[in-house]
């Protein structure tokens, strides 16, 4: 039986015009048409089908506004609303900021809705092409060619303040979603793991505020300069073996976290060099602020131990990758990392080839010699 008329949608052509044109009526009934913007009938038939199912969802208002929005409009919407604190850390915005500075220059006025993945790798190879620009007080300096993390981390801002714009309905999908970066990007997202020996090389190596650090992260997996830097000594109890994070990078973040007994040890051992001030780890120069960065002491580090650099955030990745090495389920690890989606544990926890090799050696190539197994009858 065929559908009733009212909800079905169509095409056509206005006399004198090649674009396609659609009709449909919308949940009250009330007859539309549009046009689709294009004189490709595959492409027309696409958008069509858009509107029914944004009707049938209830999001064709939000949908037909996104048809007005400009990229500028909603850049400066995402900055407002979803990057500053408490949505995103400030060093967050920071990078948000001067991501979209760069992009407006190609999009500014573009239709959300019009933006393409041919558009965006036309923007990301243009971008590989362009130099550093560096102001100083006699003008602007170019520098190098632009680095290809760097540019991919404009299409990473893009990727996610696009992805907001799916969930308010005011586009249909991702664009980013089919866009193909046209550089490699080495080491990109693969955290380092690293081994128990080489920790105990670095410690052996670094000072011993540094070697607490490395201790506390890898038992307990904190956020080096959201958590453990700016940590105040009542926020431990070492009685019940607990920190409290009253402020993190997501909502989950914020929890009571339960410490290991080599973590507790690495916390009292910090608080008897800390000194008489609040914090746990304070700076060098003024003991009433805490230490900011230790990337200088940890790359110093990592030299006379003799290991090539990796980030000091890596310690994170081998807290998770340990976890779950032990046997410690997927989810529980989640909860640990105190991460709000489950898909950032797939970023965290690495299975080396090491561990690959371990679990091999467990293979039982005798199975199934000595008799009966699994049902399985043995030959006369």
């Amino acid at each position: 039986m065929a559908r009733p008329v009212k909800h079905d949608g169509g095409l056509y052509k206005r006399e004198g015009s090649k674009v396609w044109w659609m009709r449909y009526r919308d949940k009250d009934g009330i007859r539309r048409r549009e046009s689709t913007s294009t004189e490709d009938w595959g492409e027309a038939q696409k958008c069509l089908r858009e509107r029914l199912q944004a009707r049938d969802n209830n999001t064709l208002s939000a949908l037909r506004r996104g048809q007005d929005l400009t990229f500028g409009e909603w850049a400066d919407f995402y900055l407002e609303n979803f990057s500053k604190p408490p949505f995103r850390a400030l060093k967050t915005h920071g990078v948000n900021q001067r991501a979209l500075k760069h992009l407006r220059t190609m999009f500014e006025n573009t239709k959300l809705a019009k933006l393409t993945a041919d558009d965006i790798e036309m923007y990301l190879r243009q971008r590989l092409k362009q130099r550093v620009t560096v102001k100083t007080k006699n003008g602007f300096v170019q520098k190098g060619i632009l680095k290809a993390t760097t540019v991919h981390q404009e299409l990473r801002v893009l990727r996610r303040m696009l992805n907001v714009g799916v969930r308010k309905k005011f586009v249909f999908a991702n664009p980013c979603a089919g866009v193909e970066f046209p550089a490699r990007v080495d080491g990109l997202f693969r955290p380092h793991y690293v081994t128990w020996s080489e920790q105990n090389t670095i410690e052996f190596s670094a000072p011993e505020y540094l070697r607490n650090v490395i201790r506390i992260i890898t038992e307990t997996g904190l956020r080096i300069y959201k958590e453990l830097t700016p940590m105040k000594k009542d926020q431990l109890d070492l009685d019940n073996r607990t920190v409290w994070i009253p402020d993190s990078k997501t909502p989950n973040g914020v929890a009571e976290v339960p410490l290991t007994e080599i973590a507790a040890d690495a916390f009292r051992r910090q608080l008897a060099i800390s000194g008489p001030g609040h914090y746990l780890f304070p700076s060098d120069k003024n003991p009433d602020v805490h230490q900011k960065s230790f990337k200088t002491v940890w790359r110093l580090a990592l030299r006379r131990a003799g290991i090539r650099y990796f980030r000091i955030y890596d310690l994170r990745s081998t807290y998770a990758t340990r976890l779950s090495a032990g046997g410690v389920a997927d989810e529980w690890v989640t909860q640990l990392l105190r991460q709000g989606d489950a898909k950032v544990f797939k970023k965290y926890s690495q299975m080396k080839l090491q561990m690959k090799r371990e679990a091999l050696t467990k293979l039982n190539r005798q199975a199934n010699e000595g008799g009966l197994s699994f049902g399985t009858a043995q030959p006369n």
